[in-house]
């Protein structure tokens, strides 16, 4: 009997699961097949699930016509040089704080969160002041320079409660066998806390690549407008081409989605497990 109702239990978790999965994923699939659809078939009947006929010709003019590759270049360049530069800042910030000041770092990690504190739109005129001055407006430093000074407070301060996390007895025993504490972080205790890292980095990339209010202030060249501000014109035009906002909706989902796959094996917790007696 126990374990008839273990089973029922099971099938109705997994049956409840498989529903929350089909409800996230209807959207995404929904506009991935609507940008391969005629522009005919999606003013016609926008509806309808299914494509009468695939047709790559909204990607075409999407690439070719409205030079979206450049602004993917532009939005995958600052978001990876972002994405870098925060967790190699804040990883040795994090480990520095944990270990060597453990007071005053915990106070000033609080102090770093408030940031956060402040909605984007109220810094956008002082941030436009200081770029102009340090003549960095229309540029992807100038860009990066500010999506940096969000990234790096919110990963320092989620950082630590992860390296919180290594026990001092691995670090102790790795600088017995010679080890100095440079090669201690390095090859010991960044590995323990590669879930945490790899969790930061996720959500400074998708931050840096989704990131529209900053990057339509500062950048006011086409040449180095970014996909947020490039998708968001398409609905500026007079005519709305709903089949090449689909394929480009789409091109802009697919980055996010490729980095989330490739790391999302390093999440996985439970590193330290086993690793001290």
């Amino acid at each position: 009997m126990g374990k008839v109702k273990e089973k029922i239990g099971s099938l109705c978790c997994h049956t409840y699961l498989i529903i929350l999965s089909v409800v996230a994923l209807f959207p995404l699939v929904w506009v991935i097949l609507s940008s391969v659809k005629g522009s005919g078939e999606l003013t016609s009947n926008p509806t309808s699930f299914l494509p009468k006929e695939f047709t790559f010709i909204n990607y075409k003019n999407v690439i070719d016509n409205l030079g979206f590759t450049v602004n993917i270049g532009n939005s995958l360049i600052i978001a990876l040089i972002t994405t870098v530069i925060a967790i190699t800042v804040s990883s040795m910030a994090a480990y520095g704080i944990v270990r060597f000041f453990p007071r005053f770092g915990n106070i000033m990690s609080r102090v770093l969160v408030t940031t956060y504190m402040f909605p984007p739109i109220l810094l956008a005129i002082p941030y436009s002041l200081v770029m102009a001055k340090l003549g960095l407006t229309n540029t992807r430093v100038g860009l990066i320079i500010v999506y940096l000074s969000f990234s790096v407070p919110y990963a320092v301060w989620m950082l630590v409660g992860f390296f919180k996390t290594v026990p001092i007895g691995i670090e102790e025993a790795a600088r017995v066998d010679g080890a100095n504490k440079l090669v201690t972080f390095v090859r010991i205790v960044l590995p323990l806390v590669a879930p945490g890292i790899v969790a930061t980095a996720i959500y400074t990339f998708i931050n840096a690549w989704n990131e529209f209010l900053y990057s339509l202030i500062l950048i006011n060249s086409t040449d180095l407008m970014t996909v947020s501000v490039a998708l968001k014109s398409l609905q500026g035009a007079e005519i709305l081409d709903w089949g090449s906002m689909m394929a480009a909706s789409t091109i802009v989902v697919i980055p996010s989605v490729i980095f989330f796959t490739f790391i999302q094996r390093y999440i996985a917790g439970g590193m330290t497990e086993g690793s001290v007696k």
